[in-house]
């Protein structure tokens, strides 16, 4: 079974290297690795060109926005289970493909594989600050903001061809737009994996600061509505005190 890992980056020269060489140590026989750079101008596109080896498909040209490469990615994955690596972010350890391509191996009926994320310093790459876990998750849940992490999310080729692309119309929010989607079909397969996936880096879209919350809060009201879920700012808000017991835990 071929895994297919979907990296989308812009001006990212100072930790790309490192999401590369997670992608290319992972144990598993295959794997593709598809990289969209947005058309980078600090020397990402540079370092890629020269890192990357011929079995990495690796495009750069000019997007709108962080889900438009991500669809571009998707159109041209090759494999039967897509899984997505952001720039920042590498993956737990060398076997999570592994892990992941043995479980849809022994479930054909599996449509989405997702486990949990740890969360790092940006400045302090080995300090973890934050631990995701995803075991709470129920489709239920998505009205109250919550969603598996999206970064732990494998799902297979068919899931895409079944439900479409993420709506590139959204900011931040497009991956939670693209749970609820999916998540609605009732014939949807899932599973949850006692597993860190991925350390991600503090830093990114939807982790910075109060303007970030604000916008993705805004676009997870408009996802939850556009999909027929009943939500309000307060379901919303009320998963924030839940949240600061994601950095409690690991004290």
């Amino acid at each position: 079974m071929k895994v297919s890992i979907v990296t989308a980056v812009y001006n990212r020269v100072d930790c790309i290297a490192r999401a590369v060489d997670s992608v290319r140590r992972q144990s598993w026989p295959a794997v593709q690795h598809v990289i969209i750079d947005g058309a980078s101008v600090d020397g990402t596109r540079e370092l890629l060109q020269s890192v990357l080896t011929e079995d990495a498909l690796f495009i750069s040209e000019p997007d709108r926005g962080i889900y438009d490469a991500i669809n571009k990615g998707i159109q041209r994955c090759s494999g039967e289970v897509i899984g997505l690596l952001h720039s920042d972010d590498v993956f737990a350890s060398d076997e999570i493909v592994r892990i992941v391509a043995e479980a849809f191996e022994k479930n054909s009926d599996l449509d989405v594989l997702y486990g949990d994320v740890a969360f790092f310093d940006s400045q302090k790459p080995d300090h973890c600050i934050r631990f995701y876990s995803s075991s709470r998750f129920k489709p239920e849940l998505l009205a109250w903001g919550w969603m598996p992490a999206h970064t732990s999310v494998f799902m297979r080729k068919r899931v895409f061809d079944r439900n479409g692309l993420y709506r590139t119309d959204y900011r931040i929010a497009g991956d939670f737009e693209y749970m609820t989607r999916i998540f609605a079909d009732p014939a949807l397969e899932w599973r949850y994996l006692a597993q860190v996936m991925v350390h991600m880096r503090t830093g990114g879209a939807s982790t910075s600061g109060w303007r970030s919350a604000l916008t993705i809060n805004r676009e997870i009201l408009r996802a939850c509505r556009e999909n027929g879920l009943s939500t309000n700012w307060l379901k919303l808000m009320l998963r924030y005190p839940r949240k600061l017991l994601e950095f409690i835990a690991i004290r």
